[in-house]
């Protein structure tokens, strides 16, 4: 894992691409550098959308090398978890809002070879994760609230990605990632890896980019470029 200061993780949201060329479109970011793969999966009940399931997941990893980052904004997580983990995932994120026993949850995560994450709506506050903190690989700060691709980005969420590496670095520096996941391009990105993101995910700047996906995501990679946290000495 990484503080803050090493490579930033460009993940591309499958949410905004073509899915009737879904393999096209991943092998093209994967090719254009992209270090992860971006699975949004949700349910209609947590969020006001349904999406997909294990077997897109399956099918990712079927023409990636690249990291499965599996984001589950689906009621009782831990239903599926192991569906997720069986199709390929290698990180698997729910929601401290939809699991009721959350430190059970990572831990059915963790115990099968996956990176567990938290994720928090706008509205939560940070101390959620406080005493999972110890069993987590990522904290992923929604910066929209989460349902839709192409939503506007929520300003006051930088100081809130700031307040949450800070949280991170006064209790396990270096060692869990911190991401972000809502309304990134490349005005926003910057400002968020300023301010201690390390994962950036990304739909509409990248699979809706007038050249494509790598196109979108060497105009995400290039915005960042010398980028760093600046309480990282970058």
């Amino acid at each position: 894992m990484t503080g803050g200061a090493g490579r930033i993780r460009i993940a591309p949201s499958l949410l905004s691409c073509r899915f009737a060329e879904l393999g096209r479109e991943v092998r093209e970011v994967d090719a254009a550098g992209a270090e992860w793969i971006h699975v949004d999966v949700m349910d209609g009940h947590f969020v006001p959308n349904i999406t997909i399931g294990p077997l897109i997941a399956d099918a990712v990893r079927g023409v990636t090398s690249r990291t499965v980052d599996v984001h589950l904004m689906i009621e009782r997580p831990e239903r599926y978890v192991a569906e997720f983990a069986e199709a390929g995932a290698d990180v698997i994120t729910v929601h401290a809002e939809a699991s009721v026993h959350l430190h059970r949850t990572l831990d059915m995560i963790r115990g099968l070879g996956k990176r567990a994450g938290v994720a928090l709506n706008p509205s939560t506050p940070l101390s959620a994760v406080e005493e999972v903190i110890d069993g987590i690989d990522m904290l992923l700060i929604m910066t929209v609230n989460p349902g839709f691709g192409g939503q506007a980005f929520i300003p006051q969420s930088v100081d809130r990605v700031a307040r949450a590496r800070a949280l991170i670095e006064s209790r396990r520096p270096g060692t869990i990632e911190l991401q972000v996941d809502g309304g990134v391009d490349r005005s926003t990105a910057p400002m968020l890896v300023r301010a201690g993101a390390t994962v950036l995910v990304a739909g509409s700047a990248i699979f809706g980019h007038p050249g494509g996906g790598a196109a979108g995501v060497r105009a995400i990679r290039a915005a960042v470029e010398g980028v760093s946290w600046k309480g990282g000495g970058g």
